[in-house]
């Protein structure tokens, strides 16, 4: 519950426009008046909408719709192959921007950040808007983003102000304060934080059909009706719907909210499905020596090994997920990749396969590690460090794996990309 002792905190939560498709015109001054998305190869099953600028979304283009149902709708659309290098930067770019009026900005997503300017407001001698203004200037002038603020007293207002008011009016500006609850609260209960379709439809049949319905309901009768429809125990996840509706949150804006790293992943997306279990173990070598270079490179080690595959039907989908520890943590690649067979070993059961993930949690320093009396662990791991350094000096496909050479490897295409997309 909110603490009247406490000074108010202002909270901005700014976002960037369709922000891949904005970088894209931004750097191709023709396209500024044509429709365009940004798109995944439309040659493999990445074909997927990223990205659409305003006039590709007024022709009806969606995010995450197929490329040929974009094209269908608009034919004249330009289409642009992602830059995930690029966008990284000029997301950076616009932090620096941030962070030169607090020192309290915390990235939310690539391109959305939140900021605490409670104690910027006085050294700018503004009120919020003028602030939010200022900052939309400056962004808009010299990274060529426009960028849309969302004001409130804790991060859940900001996102919300964001979402459903400063992305829709005319000047991409909106406070949610006790004068204008009353239009958040007026909004379906699909438009609430952390709220989606599912979730929505149980809040319908229990009658709540707007965020001042849930606001509204006392706590305990929320978690009455919640448990009689979702027959399972919710009193938590009641309690963050009844929270956050309300308008409440704690949380503070942590700068380094993202320091701690608990896992390094890497997943891939076939071209085709895979039925083989050697097609299968090509790419699980592949994952398994690119997470513990990444893994090497920062310095850790891990203690579960996590593996995963599946199937591309999305209507009936099949496929597995599941982690083994690790007698001691590691970072070599053959230990790592013996892991996720054994997984495969144990939970595969023939399915067609057209997503592979491979991950190495529980991360610890690899300052201090068990030496071996026996075995070779310590050749292997100087061994793995020699590889990344010609790596590093020649180019990640100067060395690899012989099994990369066979015609299921993914690794080339692998080392084109940043989280599943075109670097």
């Amino acid at each position: 519950m909110p603490n009247a002792n406490k000074r108010e905190r202002v909270i901005f939560l700014a976002d960037c426009q369709s922000f891949y498709a904005s970088i894209e015109k931004a750097a191709h001054p023709a396209y500024a008046h044509k429709p365009l998305v940004v798109s995944g190869d439309p040659a493999r099953r990445s074909g997927i909408i990223l990205a659409a600028c305003p006039l590709a979304k007024a022709k009806g283009i969606t995010t995450a719709e197929a490329l040929w149902q974009a094209q269908q709708k608009c034919p004249e659309v330009i289409v642009v192959r992602p830059r995930m290098g690029t966008y990284i930067q000029i997301s950076l770019q616009i932090m620096n921007i941030l962070e030169s009026y607090s020192d309290l900005v915390e990235p939310f997503s690539i391109d959305e950040q939140f900021v605490d300017i409670t104690a910027s407001l006085a050294h700018f001698n503004c009120s919020p808007r003028e602030l939010a203004k200022h900052i939309q200037m400056r962004v808009q002038n010299e990274i060529g983003i426009y960028i849309r603020v969302g004001i409130g007293r804790n991060k859940i207002l900001a996102k919300m102000a964001c979402d459903n008011f400063a992305k829709k009016n005319g000047d991409g500006i909106y406070e949610l304060n006790d004068a204008t609850m009353e239009t958040l609260w007026a909004c379906p209960v699909k438009s609430m934080f952390g709220v989606g379709s599912r979730t929505a439809r149980h809040l319908n049949r229990i009658g709540l059909y707007t965020i001042g319905d849930v606001a509204a309901t006392p706590l305990g009768d929320l978690k009455q009706k919640m448990k009689q429809y979702m027959k399972k125990n919710c009193d938590i996840w009641s309690e963050v719907l009844w929270r956050t509706a309300k308008g409440w949150d704690d949380s503070p804006v942590t700068p380094d909210a993202f320091d701690g790293q608990k896992g390094i992943g890497r997943q891939t997306t076939l071209p085709v499905d895979f039925h083989s279990r050697e097609e299968i173990d090509v790419v699980l070598r592949e994952l398994s020596m690119m997470i513990c270079s990444r893994a090497r490179a920062k310095g850790y080690m891990g203690t579960v090994v996590s593996a995963g595959a599946q199937g591309a039907d999305f209507d009936r989908p099949v496929g597995f997920s599941r982690q083994l520890k690790l007698e001691e943590p590691s970072h070599i690649s053959r230990e790592i990749y013996a892991a996720a067979r054994k997984l495969f070993d144990t939970h595969w059961g023939g399915h067609a396969v057209r997503k592979i993930w491979v991950s190495l949690d529980g991360l610890q320093s690899d300052a201090v590690h068990q030496l071996s009396l026996f075995g070779e662990r310590e050749k292997q791991m100087q061994l793995e460090h020699t590889m990344d350094e010609i790596q590093d000096a020649f180019g990640r496909e100067a060395i690899f794996f012989g099994s990369s050479l066979t015609h299921s490897s993914q690794l080339r295409l692998m080392n084109t990309k940043i989280g599943g997309h075109y670097k």
